[in-house]
């Protein structure tokens, strides 16, 4: 529940987006609700009732038998008139009585106001869509989604909230088959290979992993890869310190896969039970360099049929759908068993992940947060989809 708390606290670029898009698109069905024609027209103002016919005297010459000393001189006057009803022309008969007004009337309003409806119809289906789009869920992603939440529900009135839980529940649903954390083999030592673009926090996860593995009692060894930047290997040595891990390194522009090669057999001298490969960042469109994150797994399955047991791409959630193009040029070259994504703190982006499950299905075994050790926690689609929507737990 702690990290649940950060993870929503940290994915409110995400949320608020999308709560800022749900509302545009109610506030947008209620201007198409006020804009339609009155299907009944106000009724005109009643006119003001006449007054009842009065009986006038007939005049004096048709009045039978006058006394003249009783005939007044000239016609009576006629009965006064009664004043008439003022009822102003904006203001319609039906009109409710002024006591709705004011304070009181606005509280026993106040709930249909702050909780419009709208008709889940074709339009705003289309504007659904182009909201999860922008939040990076991709075409088809956003599609799939908007067309489960739809199934019985076209004609609808529904709430903004309504729409939101609707919305979880399909990433919670889509996201479930591939939450599941890094599996832990009975071979040892079981080679972790780490891989990523630049950026994307390859040496930092390894750090945490490394030290959350170790606090659950696992013996475990770091090879410092990334043999041409000198600020990963300080990095590493700082976690490795931290966690209690050795680290593993050599000469700066020392050959990656030479060191590969002689950490699997320190850390099995040792009798580790896991062994992390630490790699440095490349970007997929370099020919060179991923030909030599090849050459890094050749060396190692030289070493071990079956090594590496797992190969982990950490992906940086800010670069929004160029991580899909990340995954499939990794998988191609190392065979990614599973994924990790970091900074999602950081970014609106957040339903990139939701795509990445949708399209290729691999295990997402963490997700980071933040710099500090207990901001990589293990992937819950539920607390998730609940934070990236903006909705809060029971």
């Amino acid at each position: 529940m702690a990290f649940f708390k950060k993870l929503k606290d940290r994915l409110f670029n995400s949320s608020s987006k999308l709560d800022e898009g749900l509302d545009a698109i109610m506030q947008d069905g209620q201007t198409e609700a006020d804009a339609a024609p009155d299907p009944q027209p106000s009724a005109p103002p009643a006119p003001v009732a006449e007054p009842a016919p009065q009986e006038i005297p007939p005049p004096p010459s048709e009045v039978p038998d006058p006394a003249p000393a009783e005939v007044p001189s000239g016609r009576a006057d006629p009965p006064a008139a009664p004043t008439p009803i003022e009822i102003p022309l904006d203001t319609p008969p039906s009109a409710e009585p002024a006591a709705r007004g004011g304070l009181l009337g606005r509280l026993l309003g106040r709930e249909s106001a702050k909780a419009p409806r709208r008709v889940l119809d074709d339009d705003m289906l289309e504007q659904l869509e182009e909201l999860l789009i922008t939040a990076d869920m991709g075409v088809d992603t956003a599609l799939r989604v908007t067309a489960n939440m739809a199934e019985g529900r076209m004609g609808k009135r529904l709430s903004a909230q309504e729409i939101k839980e609707l919305l979880a529940r399909e990433i919670a649903r889509i996201m479930e088959p591939v939450a599941r954390p890094m599996p832990i083999y009975a071979k040892t030592p079981q080679v972790v290979l780490v891989v990523g673009v630049n950026g994307s926090g390859k040496t930092t996860t390894i750090g945490k992993l490394a030290s959350q593995f170790k606090a659950a009692g696992k013996s475990v060894v770091i090879a410092a890869g990334d043999t041409f930047r000198a600020a990963a290997v300080e990095q590493l040595q700082i976690w490795g310190d931290r966690a209690g891990v050795p680290v593993l390194t050599a000469p700066e522009g020392s050959d990656p896969a030479s060191l590969a090669w002689d950490a699997m057999a320190q850390a099995e001298r040792d009798g580790a039970d896991l062994l992390m490969i630490d790699t440095a960042g490349r970007l997929q469109n370099r020919a060179d360099l991923m030909e030599e994150l090849s050459k890094i797994v050749r060396v190692i399955r030289k070493k071990d049929p079956s090594a590496p047991h797992n190969t982990l791409l950490v992906l940086d959630a800010t670069t929004g759908q160029n991580a899909l193009s990340q995954v499939e040029t990794f998988q191609k070259l190392a065979d990614v068993s599973g994924l990790v994504m970091t900074k999602l703190d950081g970014t609106a982006r957040g339903g990139v992940l939701v795509a990445l499950a949708d399209k290729f299905g691999l295990p997402i075994h963490a997700i980071g947060v933040g710099e500090q050790i207990d901001d990589l926690s293990p992937f819950d689609p539920e607390e998730f989809a609940a934070a990236l929507t903006g909705l809060g737990t029971e």
